[in-house]
């Protein structure tokens, strides 16, 4: 029997006009015949494998809701976390991964079938399971084990597209037709622009998925912010006194005329660790950090100023777009330069930001203005001129935050 791929593709625009939002990674996929795959699968370089008796089995409806499945396992990256909760939980072996293909499938059946698309009758729903909906793979894969009444799901294999394991029909990594990281990414963010297009009528899965999918929820990058705001809305901070508009004391004091005080937008000085110590990623999350900083301060760029520091402080100025700030450094690391050129500027800043990994020198004295610490996560500290080098902690009077 040979694969009847008129068939198999009338079903792939049968599920775009179902699924549009979708259409970008479906058509991204690459058929590839195979009489080893039982149903169809799909391998963690984008490629789908079906079975030519499969295909004639089943209806084009069908075949459409399975096309929305297996991609469904790529878009939300199932491999790559189940290969990280694999090794989290020191899970191995082939009864292992189709534990996690039984979750991965859980989480995103309910999202897939209906309005089109036909639900067939072997389809893992978590309701078989005793499951609660609306849950991740993880969340599934902590509350059960293989045994009696996973049995009936023990012939399901959607790939390693689905649970991370390699099979033995996988034309692997330098096989023809697969995508590369860069390109999977572009798909996936062609989805997520799509779903953001048409909020209304996306299942509430696809659209949790769609805002996480490129700013998942990081706690250190509330609380930077946080921390920012903190400083910038204290008592104090952007305040100045003005004879435009005379205190309402002056009527105790006549014949005295007393300044009243006003609130002016507060200024920000960010200064960024551009040591050799700190690697070219922790300088590309800066350039994140600053952005949300820019946020933080509601959005006044011309409010914020960059100074990159190693062992001097370089060329400041105010912030016109994330894409101009020119890092200079790599040298060694003292941020007291930094913080001592910040204090200069004119007008004084009102709040000082350091990114840096913490392997600094800190001024002796507390600054007198808002000071917040972004501390690059580091499994360990070490100069390279010396190994017992011990990195001198922030100081006290800093509101410190770990980034990453």
């Amino acid at each position: 029997m040979t694969l009847d791929e008129e068939k198999l593709f009338a079903a792939r625009l049968y599920a775009v006009q179902c699924r549009p939002y979708l259409a970008t990674a479906l058509f991204a996929l690459h058929v590839v015949e195979s009489r080893q795959v039982p149903t169809m699968a799909v391998d963690r370089h984008w490629r789908c494998y079906v079975s030519p008796a499969f295909v004639d089995r089943r209806p084009v409806e069908e075949l459409a809701g399975i096309w929305v499945h297996e991609v469904s396992h790529l878009i939300r990256d199932h491999h790559g976390r189940g290969d990280r909760f694999a090794a989290q939980h020191a899970l191995t072996g082939p009864g292992e991964r189709l534990r996690m293909n039984i979750a991965a499938d859980c989480e995103i059946n309910d999202d897939v079938f209906g309005d089109g698309l036909v639900r067939p009758d072997d389809a893992v729903q978590p309701a078989d399971l005793r499951l609660p909906e609306g849950e991740l793979m993880e969340d599934y894969l902590r509350q059960f084990r293989l045994g009696p009444h996973t049995n009936a799901f023990a012939w399901l294999d959607c790939g390693s597209g689905a649970d991370g394991l390699e099979r033995g029909w996988d034309l692997g990594p330098d096989g023809a037709h697969g995508l590369s990281a860069q390109e999977q990414d572009a798909a996936r963010f062609r989805v997520a622009q799509g779903i953001a297009g048409s909020p209304g009528s996306v299942p509430q899965g696809w659209r949790r998925w769609a805002e996480e999918a490129f700013q998942p929820p990081q706690q250190w990058r509330d609380l930077l912010g946080a921390a920012v705001r903190s400083a910038v809305s204290g008592p104090g901070v952007g305040e100045d006194y003005t004879y435009g508009r005379p205190s309402r004391r002056s009527a105790g004091v006549p014949g005295v005329v007393m300044p009243s005080r006003r609130r002016r937008p507060p200024r920000v000085v960010v200064i960024v660790d551009t040591s050799g110590s700190v690697s070219d990623a922790e300088l590309g999350s800066a350039i994140v950090e600053i952005a949300a900083i820019v946020r933080a301060v509601g959005g006044r760029r011309d409010l914020v100023s960059v100074l990159s520091c190693d062992a001097a402080a370089h060329v400041t100025g105010p912030l016109c777009q994330a894409e101009g700030i020119a890092l200079v450094g790599g040298g060694g690391t003292d941020l007291r330069e930094g913080f001592a050129k910040a204090l200069r500027a004119t007008p004084r800043p009102d709040v000082v930001v350091a990114l840096t990994d913490g392997q600094t020198p800190w001024p002796d004295a507390a600054p007198p203005c808002r000071t917040v610490v972004g501390l690059f996560a580091r499994q360990s500290a070490y100069d390279e001129d010396d190994p017992d080098y011990v990195p001198d902690l922030p100081p006290s009077w800093a509101r410190v935050v770990t980034i990453g």
